[in-house]
């Protein structure tokens, strides 16, 4: 239920100030590793948005309560792919996806931090919410043990797709764990769809950047 108290977090400054003059490249450190972001102006999905960074945050500090080694993990609108490189460092099979004007962007932030490290190595993929998943994501092959979404609902005339996409992805046993800024009451509304669906719980509010982690878990009969 949404009633256990969530814990109360800030998001830590984790980035190293820039040193590059280049206005599109963010550094961070999670798990130990730096990592170089680049980001994209012409799109949406390629800017690092604070619910990545809570998510980054929350796994790295988290890991007893969220092992991710030797895991199945999907990213959902990975965006820069920050989320995913973390999953990635933490040692997880990480298929990271977004829209197909996303993944250059995406690829290239992914390959660029885990290629040189002892790790699975992790994919990237198309995937538009809601569309050709059995096609693409057949029942019979692909089982996730941890579903990832951050900064995912906002203004958009996806939410419901993304809630199909949600639910075809969240099988008994699999974990989804979705942080995003709440400001519409579209949020809201989506946010109370997902608890009717799932088994959902808040895991920690980050109050200052008005961001929100959801644990939502597939409900046992």
């Amino acid at each position: 239920s949404l009633t256990d108290s969530p814990v109360i977090l800030k998001i830590l400054q984790n980035w190293v100030p820039r040193v590059s003059h280049y206005f599109d490249k963010e550094h961070y450190t999670y798990v130990g590793h730096q990592i170089i972001i680049q980001e994209s102006i012409e799109h949406f999905g390629a800017v690092v948005w604070p619910g990545a960074l809570a998510l980054s945050q929350y796994l790295e500090s988290n890991q007893e309560q969220f092992n991710l080694k030797d895991k199945k993990v999907l990213e959902i609108g990975a965006g820069t792919g920050l989320v995913s490189i973390v999953a990635c460092i933490l040692g997880a099979y990480v298929t990271a996806t977004d829209l197909p004007e996303v993944l250059e962007n995406l690829s290239y932030n992914i390959s660029r931090n885990t290629q040189n490290l002892n790790m699975h190595k992790p994919e990237v993929r198309k995937l538009v919410w809601g569309e050709d998943l059995n096609e693409d994501f057949p029942v019979s092959t692909y089982h996730y043990d941890f579903i990832l979404a951050t900064d995912v609902v906002y203004h958009h005339a996806a939410l419901d797709s993304l809630l199909a996409t949600m639910v075809y992805f969240c099988r008994p046993g699999t974990v989804l764990l979705w942080a995003n800024k709440f400001r519409f009451s579209t949020d809201y509304e989506f946010l109370e769809k997902l608890c009717n669906i799932f088994h959902t719980t808040i895991l920690a509010e980050f109050p200052e950047s008005n961001v929100k982690l959801l644990k939502a878990t597939v409900r046992e009969n």
